[in-house]
């Protein structure tokens, strides 16, 4: 799969459930793969961003599974890994606000987002395994992100009314700030 594959707002799939994952197949994996591809090709055509994450629902499918890079800092690192069915059993810590992106927002908006500090995420891995990880700033942004695009959430949809959240890249890779009516132009968020 290629960049390509990849569905933005305002495509209807993004705004629903997916589901769970019963039997972990061969078609499992091969999904697994197909947004390894997609993430590391829609990488590969900007300059100033890495791709962290991605949920199926991004590539059109409605299953319960998100991969994580496993490396933020060395772009050269192509690893992933798949949790299936992940769930967030608890946040905690303070909310605090950061910049988010997304592969499924198209016109380069970011956003400023409110999101717990820490989280409990419990899921399974690629041989059904379960596992359970605490994981806190960074890592734990980046899992509530995914997994709210399972439950056809996504980050713009924790903005609305929230007039000064929205940032555009420029061609040098920093955010300026974009006005909320132009963001809302651009058909990000839900009617």
């Amino acid at each position: 799969m290629t960049r390509d594959d990849i569905i933005t707002l305002p495509h209807p799939s993004l705004r629903k459930r997916s589901e769970r994952i019963h039997v972990i197949t061969d078609e499992t994996k091969k999904l697994i793969e197909d947004m390894r591809s997609a993430a590391l090709d829609w990488e590969d055509s900007r300059p100033h961003e890495i791709a962290v994450a991605l949920a199926a629902v991004q590539i059109n499918r409605l299953e319960r599974v998100v991969i994580v890079r496993a490396d933020f800092d060395n772009k050269g690192n192509q690893e992933f890994i798949a949790l299936i069915n992940p769930e967030i059993v608890k946040l905690e810590g303070a909310i605090v606000t950061e910049h988010e992106g997304c592969l499924s927002v198209g016109h380069q908006i970011y956003g400023a987002v409110p999101r717990y500090q820490k989280a409990r995420v419990k899921a399974l891995d690629e041989s059904g395994h379960e596992i359970r990880m605490k994981v806190s700033g960074f890592v734990a942004r980046i899992l509530q992100h995914e997994i709210d695009h399972t439950n056809g959430i996504c980050f713009v949809d924790h903005l609305k009314d929230t007039y000064d959240a929205f940032f555009k890249l420029n061609d040098k890779g920093d955010l300026e700030p974009v006005t909320y009516d132009d963001a809302i132009s651009t058909g990000i968020f839900r009617d």
